[in-house]
């Protein structure tokens, strides 16, 4: 069963705030590797995979009005938010780096950033996808107020 949404202004909003975190987490990662040189691990070109697809998706879904928007975004918004809950338990050392996937290259727990303390660019993903995630259930929850009304 597809779920089915009508775009009220509320959900464009949820939707304009998903596409411009996306945007942004995009444009951060190329930022880290491409003009600060930091190589990404093996996990961050996961996230990157589940990331970058959010951009055109979220665009032309707007764009269109596109009723199945949600649809298309949840499965790529939650995936890659579960590997960057996966990639956070690694690196801060709640799972074992015997079970890293990261065999060749950078390791999955090399701190590359870390802003206060706490802000690393796993931490990053991990918020963005959480966000990304989160407005999509906001306007899904919308819709489903909008259709017993």
């Amino acid at each position: 069963m597809r779920c089915v949404i009508v775009q009220t202004m509320k959900d464009r909003i949820f939707l304009y705030g998903a596409w411009c975190v996306a945007i942004i987490a995009m444009l951060g990662s190329l930022f880290f590797s491409e003009v600060m040189h930091l190589p990404p691990c093996i996990l961050c070109w996961y996230q990157r995979i589940c990331m970058y697809p959010l951009v055109l998706i979220l665009g032309v879904g707007i764009y269109t009005r596109d009723k199945h928007i949600v649809s298309y975004v949840l499965p790529l918004s939650i995936l890659g938010m579960g590997i960057a809950l996966y990639h956070n338990l690694l690196y801060y050392g709640f799972i074992p780096e015997s079970l890293a996937p990261c065999r060749a290259g950078i390791s999955c727990t090399t701190k590359l950033i870390e802003w206060w303390g706490f802000v690393t660019i796993p931490f990053l993903s991990f918020v963005a996808f959480g966000l990304i995630t989160t407005a999509m259930f906001l306007v899904l929850k919308q819709s489903k107020g909008n259709n017993h009304a």
